[in-house]
């Protein structure tokens, strides 16, 4: 199956669009056309060789040629006649296999446990897992994924065309954590020594950028947002006009970290004050525990205060129109949105902010295994 770098020809920035939707240079344009089928039979359904042809812009020999290859790989199939069609001979539609093979994704975003799940090509999921860390970190987290991992691959009940992992920390394009302070992972081959011990393809990212792959994907998003998520850490992802940003050193959306409060509490990453220090889940819930119903909800606004001051230079920056949050509900659904929101229209122009959408993941706790479930698609099949 085609790589991310072999369908585009690139794999990074502003140039490696989520969705291939035009032709390309010759040397990249069986694999992109290959992707160009596999996106519009994943999102449109069922179709015709000749509506393929007509939404791809691809000849029908080409066509013909692509799904005789993908029948007989088993991606897709043929379906028989559209129903009620009268005119002519009728054309045989062909689908997308997405019952025939699965994806197994983690989750490492919370502090004291990871979290697995089964799912199908099209994000259902079939198998849960929750499987507790109780403080490990570095090379010992890395074995008890690695046995987390087998379990899940064992309960899958068709193959499983590779492994999708969304984790905190800086991570870059081949999976190497380049540095996970929480996790005591620091420049580890994390996607390259799970493969070699699975023998599967392994496909690991940020859990932020993870996750906005998944409401991209699956959630309904739209092309230009950015999604916060709050567990253990403070993390972002970023899609521009559909393009999900990686950056220089593949830390953009790195926000959990950038010092908001001047004589605030130490953080993991060794400094004092970070946005992490205020908004994780350890923290919101230590900044509401034992209060009153009013007195955690000023606690909460406040924090949302801060991350509206946070993020309002983002958001005009790249003149976004979502922001969705990523994590427990009753802590970020709530006074903490509210003020967020109304911080963030306070400090930008009407320009900006006029129609912006400040809301809750739509996956709601699913939201970074839909995603790690998109890495493993995005690479394996070019579907995102």
């Amino acid at each position: 199956m085609a790589t991310a770098t072999e369908r585009s020809g690139t794999g990074r920035g502003l140039g490696a669009r989520l969705r291939a939707t035009s032709k390309v240079l010759p040397e990249h344009a069986r694999a992109h056309n290959r992707s160009l089928v596999l996106q519009h039979l994943f999102h449109e359904g069922p179709t015709s060789r000749a509506d393929l042809a007509r939404a791809t812009s691809l000849t029908r020999v080409t066509i013909s040629d692509l799904v005789s290859v993908l029948i007989t790989e088993g991606l897709v199939e043929e379906l028989g006649t559209r129903p009620g069609q009268r005119v002519g001979k009728p054309a045989i539609l062909v689908g997308l296999r997405t019952d025939a093979y699965q994806i197994v994704a983690v989750d490492l975003t919370e502090h004291g446990h990871m979290r697995g799940a089964v799912l199908s090509l099209t994000g259902q999921i079939q198998v849960r897992r929750q499987l507790d860390i109780d403080g490990r970190t570095g090379d010992e987290l890395v074995d008890l994924l690695t046995r987390f991992v087998r379990r899940l691959v064992a309960a899958a009940n068709h193959p499983v065309i590779g492994v999708g992992v969304g984790s905190p920390g800086i991570i870059d394009l081949d999976g190497r954590v380049v540095e996970a302070p929480n996790r005591g992972w620091y420049d580890v081959p994390l996607a390259e020594l799970l493969g070699e011990r699975l023998g599967l393809p392994v496909h690991v990212a940020n859990d932020a950028n993870t996750a906005a792959l998944g409401e991209f994907t699956y959630g309904g998003a739209t092309g230009s947002m950015l999604v916060v998520t709050v567990g253990a850490g403070v993390g972002a992802g970023v899609v521009v006009d559909g393009v999900r940003v990686h950056g220089q050193r593949d830390a953009a959306g790195e926000i959990g970290h950038v010092t908001v409060v001047d004589d605030g509490e130490p953080c993991a990453c060794g400094r004092v004050g970070c946005l992490e220090t205020v908004l994780s889940v350890p923290a919101l819930r230590r900044a509401v525990a034992d209060k009153s119903q009013e007195d955690s909800d000023a606690a909460l606004a406040s924090a949302g205060r801060v991350l509206g001051v946070t993020l309002a230079p983002v958001v005009s920056a790249l003149n976004l129109t979502e922001v969705l949050l990523s994590g427990p509900r009753d802590l970020l659904d709530g006074p903490l949105r509210e003020a967020a929101l109304d911080t963030i229209r306070q400090r930008t122009m009407p320009a900006i902010n006029t129609g912006l959408q400040l809301r809750m993941a739509a996956l709601d706790e699913d939201v970074v295994l839909a995603g790690a479930a998109v890495l493993v698609l995005s690479a394996q099949l070019g579907v995102s």
